[in-house]
């Protein structure tokens, strides 16, 4: 059994949630330590019963109060060594050295009755990494932070009951945006973000494989909304001879914990 919930996730922070009967965890602690504190209370969940924190990458958004966290309830930190080199020394040197876990990207490592295997995705980051989790036969995967899909990231995708999958930018709200020319080919570049169009061929490459839900995670605040992340994505799967019933979709809140998805 494995049970998912995003407590954040937007351009500006991110923090998810997974469970199975014996072994809470978080993928990134990209925001306060209070606010983290305030979205596990509103699921239930105590902060000290937190088995281990996954980095995907050393982006603010993601690691904000990663040391703070670990420090203040003594959990472990997995990385690899490239996010933990370039990690912010304020947060890196909060961590003991007995908290800090390296993994190896496409080697499976084990926190509990956790199995997590660690794959690469391109970003503009010292290695960052998506990641899937299993626990006995039920299988959920991360991938947010995508410049582009791969074939390597879609075989790590296969198979998952459950992703939480980047829908960042609409490329035409994003063409039309305030933000300067260079930031905006960072955001559609190779190594920066997934559209909802991309967000939405990929889906679809993966129904045929067992893939029952999906949420749409880490939308831009200025170049995405929710609806029209899920509208976009949704027709792609359409466009893709899919029906609507094919796949329960959902679309992660900016700044509140979302319902449980629960693997059986």
């Amino acid at each position: 059994m494995l049970n998912f919930c995003s407590l954040y996730s937007s351009s500006t922070g991110n923090c998810l949630f997974a469970q199975s009967n014996n072994t809470n965890i978080l993928i990134d602690a990209g925001v306060s330590t209070r606010k983290i504190e305030n979205a596990l209370a509103e699921i239930d969940i105590a902060p000290d019963s937190i088995s281990g924190i996954l980095v995907t990458h050393e982006h603010s958004d993601h690691i904000q109060s990663i040391g703070t966290f670990s420090k203040k309830y003594n959990i472990p930190v997995y990385t690899n060594i490239e996010t933990w080199n370039a990690l912010s020394e304020e947060q890196k040197n909060k961590i003991s050295s007995e908290n800090h876990k390296s993994f190896m990207i496409d080697e499976k490592f084990r926190i509990g009755d956790l199995e997590i295997l660690p794959f690469s995705i391109p970003h503009d980051a010292a290695n960052p990494c998506g990641f899937s989790i299993y626990q006995g036969s039920s299988k959920i995967s991360i991938a947010t932070d995508l410049g582009h899909m791969t074939d390597n990231i879609l075989r790590n995708l296969e198979n998952s009951s459950f992703i939480l999958l980047e829908s960042n930018y609409e490329p035409e709200v994003l063409k039309y945006s305030h933000y300067p020319y260079v930031l905006k080919k960072r955001i559609d570049g190779p190594n920066g973000h997934l559209s909802n169009i991309m967000a939405g061929e990929t889906i679809s490459r993966l129904i045929p494989t067992g893939l029952h839900s999906v949420m749409l995670g880490h939308l831009s605040k200025e170049n995405n909304f929710p609806e029209l992340a899920y509208k976009t994505v949704m027709e792609r799967i359409v466009q893709n001879n899919f029906s609507e019933k094919s796949i329960e979709l959902g679309v992660a809140q900016r700044g509140a914990p979302s319902p449980f998805i629960k693997v059986s």
